[in-house]
């Protein structure tokens, strides 16, 4: 039952199980869900955090609303009959102490993460110790271009033709795609799409521009955004043929290092002393041990010799830049 037929406990009951399922939801695909308006979910949700639900809410155009991380709900926890109730009451133990169901609704909304009643008095709105802020570390703020308008045009299921800035370049490529849609990650925006039938990422901050084609685009049967993303995430943070470069880190810089490296950080352990951790870090191909250089001093590449020949060089040619300039 959806949209005006639903009552707001089994509304509510149902926005809590969707969020649980979907993780990360934006208000217009809420509604979309349940089918009542963008303005019924946002009461809603204000309903359940006033309840004491664990509700994080990303601000921005490309905001979302999730369930905190980690938290006490499960719906698969609850029982068939503190679903019915919920359903009926919602979160409003006063309504279902009305109905002779105090104890069961009280146990069902423990089971939802929330306070219940008189338990919340004195504690601090869950806004004043949690904040959310998606745009990546060691990045500043990069414009993503007009993401809206790229969506619309990829609805229309057309090739496109992009004009494209490779990272570090100045000029701009043109080339045809197969787009497959968008994907949002980490702050940034990218155009997700076959080129000559192998997948592909664009950061639409690059796209110098775009034109949709009169012919249709031609995916891999069976491929779908969610499947492609999914491979070239896997592609890119465990990269087949990827160099395992070998190093000793100062302790002192390893929280620096897990948040620079992310991903490509494979392995940690004790160092060849006290005061060192001995680390693994892999990259597609060897020039990605530049990324090291940050690190300066307080880093010793052993292996392979190839990519410490090149850290060598690379020092070599940021001192001979800098004693001529």
């Amino acid at each position: 039952m959806k949209g005006a037929e639903m009552s707001r406990p089994q509304r509510l009951f149902d926005l809590l199980s969707v969020l649980k399922a979907r993780g990360r939801s934006t208000v217009p695909d809420l509604a979309r869900e349940l089918g009542v308006s963008p303005r019924t979910v946002h009461r809603d949700l204000a309903v359940l955090s006033d309840a004491g639900v664990a509700l994080v809410t990303e601000p921005g155009r490309y905001g979302g609303v999730s369930l905190l991380p980690g938290g006490r709900f499960t719906v698969s926890g609850l029982s068939t009959r503190e679903k019915d109730l919920l359903r009926v009451t919602g979160l409003d133990v006063d309504r279902a102490t009305e109905l002779g169901m105090e104890a069961l609704t009280t146990a069902a909304v423990g089971k939802l993460g929330a306070p219940g009643p008189g338990r919340h008095t004195g504690v601090l709105p869950l806004s004043q110790v949690v904040t959310v802020d998606n745009r990546p570390w060691f990045s500043v703020a990069t414009s993503n271009g007009d993401v809206a308008a790229l969506a619309d045009d990829v609805r229309q299921g057309k090739r496109l033709a992009i004009r494209y800035r490779r990272s570090g370049e100045d000029s701009v490529d043109e080339r045809v795609v197969d787009p497959y849609g968008l994907l949002g990650r980490g702050g940034r925006w990218y155009l997700v799409a076959d080129r000559d039938g192998a997948p592909r990422q664009y950061a639409t901050g690059r796209l110098a521009s775009w034109s949709v084609l009169d012919a249709p685009r031609r995916l891999r049967p069976g491929e779908t955004l969610e499947s492609v993303s999914a491979a070239l995430a896997i592609s890119l943070e465990q990269p087949a043929g990827s160099v395992a470069v070998i190093a000793e880190l100062d302790r002192r810089y390893l929280d620096l290092a897990q948040r620079i490296l992310g991903s490509r950080l494979s392995a940690v352990t004790d160092g060849a002393a006290t005061e060192t951790v001995r680390i693994i870090i892999n990259y597609a191909q060897l020039g990605g041990v530049r990324q090291l250089l940050q690190f300066g001093d307080a880093i010793d590449v052993i292996a392979p010799p190839e990519a410490r020949a090149l850290i060598a060089d690379l020092a070599e040619a940021i001192v001979a830049h800098y004693e001529h300039s």
